[in-house]
């Protein structure tokens, strides 16, 4: 009897008979929304401080290549392209997730499939069709092990995107079976990514999608070399779930998983984000703002309580004391108290409110902010969040969000996603780029080639000249959904 094909093996097939047949409406009209908005996220860290290490990087390491950097003159190699680009997308907090899952899909996808596709000479409906098919199979390496890639300290994004980066570079790449499958298996050597950083609030945590879109396409490109891989880096006793998530088990159901690829599409549903924090703090934003709506002052509040989700608290509470005292503003990005404090205090969360340590009316406020647990949770498939406020006088205040602004629960209009991608691209890029840009994505899926994508973005003439433009781009409160629409339920 024939044994049956590896996992990696069948994936490998079922994404090479997806490229070939166009993408369902649904799907390919989501893939452009979700590539809009990567692009846009990565060129607001190229014009902020938070994309500086990545921008000098870039410019120290200056070999020239065929592939663009956001924001950049100069073009990389493939693979140092899809690493200062995955860095610089995921570096703000900015860029979108499938919440059940727990995936930042674009942050490595986006960057893997634009430098692969360009070294390839790729067609626009070739790179979305990887994109999408890279989201899919990231989506479902999360759904298999809920939450165990995190609970071993690992960021599912980085260790499960280096394989999901590997298929999306061997299948635009054009690898031969052999040679893709065991640019999977080489990427699973690749695959890194922990949670360490939460200890200082370290900025290392933006390179885990880079690094995992780099090891993806360097895999490729070692396996086109003659470099071979384990055929079993999803399913083998040392494989990706098994090492990494510590559930060999999910192997099992990542396989289940695997039957649908191609006729059920979870990518339609990952969410957008409007605040360029973790995702966990978005609900709580909201019902800050439901609570500023009601007048309440910041002065008059006495105390006040987060109720959280068991699975987002070791990100955003604890420890709870450092949370309230973030050393940088950066670090702010997974705080609570800060986060909560700042939407009260200075009407907004937005790109500026982490680009200095907070204020300190704002630390005032966190303070007196405690949390709690938050029964029956339904995290991770709904970020959820309630706040109880007590005033001075004695007033009680409750809000509770059901599920957060920009989730397929409640989900973020098209123009709604493209208005957000042409603030954060002014900020690296001249007007009329920003306009070329928006446009050859919106008709990438015709596109014979990338090259007037390639040629608005990266071109000479694309980037912005006036160096006060970032600055005042952030000090623009249109630049959150302080316009959001309401919380999903919120009760006084």
């Amino acid at each position: 009897m024939t044994p049956a094909p590896s996992l990696a093996r069948t994936l490998v097939r079922r994404a090479r008979a997806l490229a070939r047949a166009p993408l369902p409406g649904a799907v390919a009209q989501a893939a452009r929304l979700h590539l809009l908005d990567a692009v846009g996220v990565g060129l607001a860290a190229a014009g902020s401080p938070a994309g500086a290490p990545y921008r000098r990087f870039a410019a120290a390491s200056g070999r020239g290549g065929p592939a663009g950097i956001l924001g950049a003159p100069a073009g990389a190699a493939p693979a140092d392209a899809a690493l200062v680009n995955g860095g610089l997308i995921h570096s703000l907090e900015y860029d979108d997730t499938h919440t059940g899952s727990i995936v930042h899909g674009s942050a490595v996808l986006a960057p893997a499939a634009l430098a692969a596709g360009q070294a390839a000479g790729a067609s626009g409906a070739a790179l979305l069709a990887a994109y999408a098919v890279g989201w899919e199979v990231l989506i479902r390496i999360g759904l298999a092990a809920p939450g165990a890639f995190q609970a071993r300290g690992f960021q599912v994004t980085s260790v499960g995107g280096a394989l999901a980066a590997a298929l999306v570079a061997g299948t635009l790449g054009s690898l031969g079976e052999d040679e893709a499958v065991a640019a999977v298996g080489i990427a699973l050597s690749g695959a890194s990514g922990g949670f360490e950083f939460l200890t200082n609030g370290a900025s290392v945590k933006s390179l885990h999608p880079g690094w995992a879109a780099h090891a993806g396409l360097t895999a490729a490109a070692l396996a086109r070399a003659g470099l071979t891989g384990p055929e079993t880096a999803f399913e083998g006793r040392c494989g990706l779930f098994a090492a990494f998530a510590g559930d060999a088990r999910a192997a099992g159901a990542f396989a289940e998983a695997l039957d649908d690829l191609g006729t059920v599409w979870h990518l339609p549903d990952a969410a957008f984000k409007f605040h360029p924090c973790c995702h966990y703090l978005h609900p709580f934003v909201e019902a800050a703002g439901e609570l500023a709506g009601r007048g309440l002052a910041p002065d008059a509040i006495e105390a006040l309580t987060c109720r959280v989700p068991a699975g987002a608290a070791p990100i955003i509470c604890e420890p709870w004391a450092a949370k309230q005292a973030p050393a940088t503003g950066h670090a702010a990005r997974w705080s609570l108290p800060i986060v909560v404090a700042a939407r009260l205090v200075e009407g907004r969360v937005d790109l500026a409110t982490f680009e200095a340590p907070a204020r300190a009316p704002v630390r005032a406020l966190a303070r007196r902010i405690a949390w709690e647990p938050l029964p029956a949770a339904r995290f991770p498939v709904a970020f959820e969040a309630e706040i109880l406020a007590r005033t001075r006088d004695g007033a009680a205040h409750a809000v509770r969000v059901d599920d957060v602004y920009g989730n397929a629960g409640r989900p973020a209009g098209a123009e709604a996603v493209a208005a957000k991608f042409r603030r954060n691209a002014a900020r690296a890029l001249a007007p009329d780029a920003v306009r070329a840009v928006e446009a050859a994505l919106g008709a990438l899926a015709a596109a014979p080639s990338l090259d007037a994508l390639a040629g608005a973005l990266f071109g000479a003439g694309a980037m912005q000249t006036d160096a006060g433009s970032a600055a005042r781009h952030d000090a623009e409160s249109a630049a959150q959904p302080g316009a959001a629409p309401r919380p999903a339920r919120s009760s006084a």
